[in-house]
């Protein structure tokens, strides 16, 4: 098939500001381009595709970037900001849609997703996060009730956060592991990778760290700088180690020295990138039970879950993941979450996306 993924409205791809859509943009571009399929990636101006995704033909944007959902109150109001990102993305995703035989958004919001019964070439939304406001589930909803094919989702906790009118279709996603190299001997360290947002939790990680005694490494871009000041302030000086955002080459080589990764959410994380990437590299994780890292973290083989938002049961989870065999933990993501089976996933999805729907049409009044 000719695929054209629109990717996030949020952010250049490379720089991580998109977050976890990034990674998950480069394994599926990855993986069907190895199955052979022919894409082009529409993207912010500054976006760079990494060596394995290079085949595919990248469309640059420029304009201002989409206000992003999880930071807007849940009754927000739809917001398009002038000359932003993601009408021009669809402007001329629209222009060349005959061009291809299914279009893929990543994009969380309302546009792409409003468009769907509107326009001929099919329209397939990999929903990258869970319910954050009003004006999304409504759509998502609608949308769904007319084209329930046209939505996949990460995991089934995720999923559940949406009116949808069946079962829904979980894809995961997918990892490079050819990338991330398996370390048996950790160190003496904590690691904690993400935004630093508050809805990623960073001050119970901190908490935790310091009530152990240990040092806690933390990779990501800083979103917030009031709120990183605040939480570097709420513990003793030299528990944190700021490590910046790294391309996944490099992280993955700072991450496996890791003893555990604390995963601590505050909202319903869709699926946990992180999570995978650190199991990768043989790392544990200690995490709430929480949205997908509730799914992905399997007690005594891979992990440890704590009770969300409790300290005491986060130092405890620790404890216990500090024992996990850690060559279990990558054979676990072996099995489950390799490039190549997100890629094959998504594949048998948009085929059936692309010859189950020749001309949709828009839904009637009210």
């Amino acid at each position: 098939m000719r695929i054209l993924v629109v990717s996030t409205p949020v952010g250049s791809l490379g720089s991580g500001q998109g977050g976890g859509v990034e990674l998950t943009a480069f394994a599926l571009v990855a993986g069907l381009l190895q199955r052979g399929h022919q894409l082009s990636v529409l993207a912010a101006e500054g976006s760079v595709l990494p060596p394995r995704c290079r085949q595919a033909e990248l469309w640059l944007e420029a304009g201002v970037d989409q206000p992003s959902w999880q930071h807007r109150s849940r009754c927000s109001a739809v917001e398009i900001p002038a000359s932003g990102l993601l009408p021009r993305f669809w402007r001329r995703a629209l222009h060349r849609q005959a061009d291809f035989a299914v279009i893929l958004n990543l994009a969380y919001d309302w546009l792409p997703i409003w468009l769907t019964p509107h326009v001929a070439t099919p329209i397939a939304h990999l929903i990258s996060m869970g319910s954050v406001g009003e004006a999304m589930d409504g759509v998502i909803a609608e949308v769904a009730a007319l084209h329930p094919d046209r939505f996949a989702f990460h995991t089934a906790a995720q999923a559940a956060d949406f009116q949808l009118p069946g079962p829904p279709r979980l894809v995961g996603n997918g990892f490079d592991l050819g990338t991330y190299r398996f370390e048996p001997q950790p160190e003496p360290l904590l690691g904690w990778a993400g935004r630093i947002a508050p809805e990623k939790g960073l001050e119970d990680a901190a908490a935790v760290a310091a009530g152990l005694g240990l040092p806690l490494a933390v990779w990501g871009v800083r979103q917030d700088e009031a709120y990183a000041e605040r939480v570097e302030a709420s513990v003793p000086a030299g528990t944190l180690q700021w490590r910046g955002f790294l391309p996944t080459e490099r992280l993955q080589a700072e991450l496996g020295r890791c003893a555990v990764l604390l995963n601590t959410p505050k909202w319903n994380e869709a699926f946990g990138n992180v999570v995978v990437e650190a199991m990768a590299c043989g790392v544990p994780v200690a995490a709430y039970a929480r949205g997908g890292p509730a799914e992905l973290v399997q007690p005594g083989v891979n992990g440890a879950l704590a009770r969300p938002d409790d300290l005491e049961a986060l130092a405890e989870a620790v404890r216990v993941a500090l024992g996990v065999d850690r060559a279990a933990c990558r054979r676990w993501v072996e099995r489950h979450w390799s490039q190549e089976a997100f890629a094959e996933r998504i594949e048998v999805w948009l085929e059936a996306v692309a010859s189950g729907i020749t001309s949709p049409q828009p839904p009637g009044p009210a």
